[in-house]
């Protein structure tokens, strides 16, 4: 891997939000391709972050950590990845579902698609069925991930998901639900295409739907 890559990927591992901005800059200032720069540096550190968590070694504070040192950089190097017309790996609408307005969940899975080259939409907290209907019309997002925290806002997890069938967009993307109560029998019962119960895991099922 080239040194300048190399610093950049180190940095993100240990959370390290000025290394991974100058890694950025190194690089670019190296002349290195913005997408080989987002691959190979950035991406693929995140992967390395999500095997961690995976296998026990790292927790939610250091993917948290490393998340944020890996948007720090990738701030840097979006408008490059524009001008070169890096293709994303998929577009994610994102949010915690009407009646929740729990974050910490939603912005770690966030963060973590970020990392592996998705374009995310984030909607926030408290989202009407409404707003996820609108992120695929106005803005052509492929997957809506939607969040709950609270057993008594689940129910508006199905509500979201038949407000995207009432409007005639089901088969034009794919739910993907989690959560601390979030289970994949309730996932089947209504109707997700996937269910995930960490954000390391979220990156594969968004990347394994996209291919189908």
């Amino acid at each position: 891997m080239n040194e300048n890559l190399s610093a950049l990927y180190h940095a993100i591992l240990e959370g390290d939000v000025h290394g991974a901005q100058a890694g950025v800059q190194a690089a670019l200032d190296a002349r290195l391709e913005p997408g080989s720069i987002l691959t190979e540096g950035m991406i693929a550190a995140m992967k390395e972050v999500g095997r961690l968590f995976e296998e026990g070694e790292y927790y939610v504070p250091e993917m948290l950590i490393a998340a944020r040192a890996m948007q720090a950089g990738l701030s840097l190097l979006k408008p490059h990845l524009l001008s070169s017309n890096v293709m994303s790996a998929g577009k994610v609408a994102i949010g915690t579902v009407k009646g929740d307005l729990h974050d910490i969940g939603k912005n770690l899975v966030a963060l973590m698609l970020e990392g592996a080259g998705f374009e995310i939409i984030d909607l926030g907290v408290d989202v009407a069925p409404e707003i996820f209907v609108e992120s695929i019309t106005t803005n052509g997002a492929n997957i809506v991930a939607l969040s709950a925290l609270l057993t008594t806002t689940m129910p508006n997890m199905k509500a979201a998901i038949e407000a995207i069938q009432q409007a005639g967009l089901r088969d034009k993307v794919k739910i993907i639900i989690g959560g601390a109560p979030v289970t994949q029998a309730y996932a089947d019962q209504i109707g997700a295409d996937g269910y995930s119960t960490d954000a390391s895991r979220a990156v594969s099922l968004a990347k394994s739907l996209l291919k189908k």
